[in-house]
């Protein structure tokens, strides 16, 4: 899969200013894997069904949309304002790959731990043993991804990922273009646990002014 961050996230820009300390920069070539892993991403096979509503709410100001994606044939259906549209990744028209980039933004917030292994292709990492958190200032381990400059709707973007010994992310950074200053930063909190599918419902920043969350979710399995 190809990571998209359009849409929503194109009104979403923060502008803040923080200092990071990373102390230990290592190589481990399954740390993707083990922080998906231990999101849940070995019970992804699983799934059959998977419903939301993504909701923003900023300065007073609430922004909502819905999905249903059958991940075995990706058929979804959107559900939003200006209606109810259904397609397939297979066969989509200009409305349908539209709508396909505001799913991908949505879905890339809810799932992006499994993007670390669906996007493994076109990215490029660092892992940081020693690493301090942006907005709770605790230590953690750091994972840096950088997409390549070519695919997706925004190449060459760049997403810092923070999380404990337990390798769940608590915080991250989204940096467009790969650029120095953060674009987007947020909390990771509010997890539930979906049949066995692991999913942060709430991201807020530090100003208080800004709340991404997930509602309606729904995990089916066989």
């Amino acid at each position: 899969m190809k990571k998209l961050m359009t849409g929503i996230l194109a009104i979403l820009f923060i502008s803040t200013g923080f200092s990071l300390i990373d102390d230990t920069v290592e190589q481990d070539n399954n740390i993707l894997q083990k922080v998906a892993d231990a999101n849940g991403f070995q019970n992804w096979k699983k799934v059959t069904e998977l419903k939301f509503t993504f909701n923003v709410d900023r300065d007073g100001k609430h922004f909502e949309r819905s999905w249903i994606w059958n991940p075995r044939n990706n058929d979804i259906t959107a559900i939003g304002e200006e209606g109810t549209i259904k397609y397939n990744w297979a066969n989509m028209d200009s409305t349908a790959k539209k709508t396909n980039g505001n799913f991908i933004n949505d879905k890339y917030w809810m799932l992006a731990p499994f993007q670390l292994v669906w996007d493994g292709n076109n990215i490029t990492h660092k892992y940081t043993s020693k690493a301090t958190a942006p907005i709770s200032k605790k230590p953690m381990q750091k994972i840096t991804i950088h997409y390549g400059a070519e695919g997706g709707y925004t190449p060459g973007d760049a997403y810092d990922f923070y999380f404990g010994d337990d390798l769940i992310v608590r915080e991250w950074v989204y940096r467009k273009g790969n650029q120095v200053a953060p674009s987007v930063v947020t909390t990771w909190e509010d997890y539930v646990d979906l049949n066995g599918i692991k999913i942060a419902k709430t991201h807020k920043n530090a100003e208080g002014n800004f709340k991404l969350h997930f509602t309606g979710l729904e995990v089916k399995t066989n």
